[in-house]
């Protein structure tokens, strides 16, 4: 496919999106306690692999025993590299006796966006920090572009307008900001 994209000219390859993977585990009740120090670490480990964006856990509701891991990297191939590690490998062996069900999503792109991360913080922070960041995006956009729009019907600047947020929120901004205000975002629960 490389080869390819260079025989046609002025075709790039698509820029990386980023990619969020759940795990739901089932687990045993007599295995809970075991299971959630075995996830802290986990999770502690892909956090510091390269293009990690972020990590989470879901504990279960009333009356199950079904925890949600949450993974989310810059790109299919920082997730390839957390998941062909040899310390997931060792970290998947240790779960034999813990959990009877496993089942794995993956998401990509803007998909990944609205998706709401496992163990989500105060849904206010992320609210201030979107709207923090379309305000921005929308000020500077009608500072430099929409000064040469002028001749543009209304409906064409504002599809238009419409088209460079979302996408700069969606592929630029938002994840940029997710990294930085990840702490404030997600605080931890002691």
């Amino acid at each position: 496919m490389e080869g390819l994209r260079s025989l046609l000219p002025g075709t790039t390859a698509p820029a990386p999106e980023p990619v969020t993977v759940t795990v739901a585990r089932v687990v045993r009740p007599e295995h809970r306690d075991a299971f959630e120090r075995w996830a802290e670490d986990t999770l502690a480990l892909a956090a510091t692999f390269p293009g990690n964006l972020g990590v989470s856990l879901l504990h279960p509701g009333e009356g199950s025993s079904e925890y949600h891991l949450v993974y989310r990297f810059a790109d299919g191939e920082s997730l390839a590299g957390w998941e062909r590690s040899p310390q997931r490998r060792t970290a998947l062996a240790q779960l034999d006796e813990m959990v009877d069900e496993v089942r794995y999503t993956r998401v990509a792109g803007l998909e990944s966006f609205f998706t709401r991360p496992a163990a989500p913080g105060p849904r206010w922070r992320s609210t201030v920090l979107t709207i923090l960041a379309v305000f921005a995006i929308t000020s500077l956009f009608q500072l430099v572009v929409t000064p040469h729009l002028g001749s543009w019907p209304l409906e064409a600047r504002l599809l238009l307008s419409a088209v460079v947020v979302v996408l700069l929120l969606g592929y630029v901004v938002m994840p940029a900001l997710t990294r930085v205000f990840r702490r404030w975002l997600h605080p931890r629960r002691d």
